[in-house]
């Protein structure tokens, strides 16, 4: 199981809205090939960014208010929320260069 925090329907707003850092939230299913091969990727920006980010899992199967909050329709999907706003997505896995790229404007 992954080492990333674990967001729930009840604990988003919480964990996620009012975080004082920018969150990076993967909306990810256990049946899912690809949000498994995502995991290690974001578990390792999560470490090497820790001072700048916080990395959260949804899981869209046990969560479904908050991925149709958002409009998940395609997994892995990859949120980024800044003071409260969803601010970016990335959609599909992808390498870390990739990610880090994406996200470069959270990680710097």
């Amino acid at each position: 199981m992954s080492d990333l925090k674990s967001v729930t329907d009840a604990s988003f707003e919480a964990d996620v809205l009012q975080s004082e850092k920018p969150v990076l939230v993967d909306f990810w299913a256990e049946w899912c090939g690809p949000c498994r091969a995502l995991t290690p990727v974001l578990e390792e920006l999560a470490v090497e960014h820790e001072d700048k980010i916080e990395v959260v899992k949804v899981n869209v199967d046990e969560n479904p208010s908050i991925a149709a909050k958002y409009g998940i329709t395609s997994i892995p999907a990859v949120f980024a929320f800044k003071g409260g706003e969803h601010v970016h997505t990335s959609i599909g896995a992808k390498p870390k260069p990739a990610l880090e790229e994406e996200f470069s404007d959270l990680l710097s």
